[in-house]
């Protein structure tokens, strides 16, 4: 596929899946998929803050995604990974990396920009929902790493992860 074709099709998204519904995150702030992995706790985060992952040298704190958005922790399957992506943060000078714990995180596909729709309900709704888009046997909403924590937020995990 030539990069004018691959360009038109769309761009590179992680599909997973919440509930009973798909989301997807793009390709360009995946750093890697890992395979669920064991976690050091962080004393009196939030519930949904999963823990800390020391890889490749760094200490990186970890979401899990299902505990914040239905209030259940991430169901352990094959399909379940550990996916690292960029976060900015306004501690480091390069952008940090955040885990997310993501189920039914084992395929891509090519979403279009311009097929990505507002909800109507962005008022209501956390800043990590994005835009939705229909695809082939229903919807796909987009998630915006960047709005997963707010400044508190980011200050607990990237100060734990930095005292490691």
């Amino acid at each position: 596929m030539s990069a004018s074709s691959k360009a038109s099709a769309g761009e590179l998204h992680l599909q997973f899946q919440l509930g009973e519904d798909r989301y997807a995150l793009a390709a360009r702030e995946v750093v890697e998929v890992l395979p669920l992995r064991r976690l050091k706790q962080i004393p009196e985060a939030p519930e949904w803050v999963a823990g800390l992952l020391t890889h490749r040298g760094k200490m990186i704190p970890v979401l899990d995604l299902s505990r914040r958005v239905l209030g259940r922790p991430a169901l352990a399957r094959n399909s379940t990974r550990l996916v690292l992506v960029h976060f900015a943060t306004a501690q480091a000078a390069t952008d940090a990396v955040l885990g997310l714990i993501l189920e039914q995180a084992s395929n891509t596909l090519r979403l279009p920009q311009e097929a990505f729709q507002s909800s109507g309900l962005e008022a209501g709704q956390p800043d990590y929902l994005g835009p939705v888009q229909g695809k082939g046997a229903g919807l796909i909403q987009r998630i915006e790493v960047a709005g997963l924590l707010d400044a508190s937020m980011r200050a607990l995990l990237f100060q734990a992860a930095d005292r490691g």
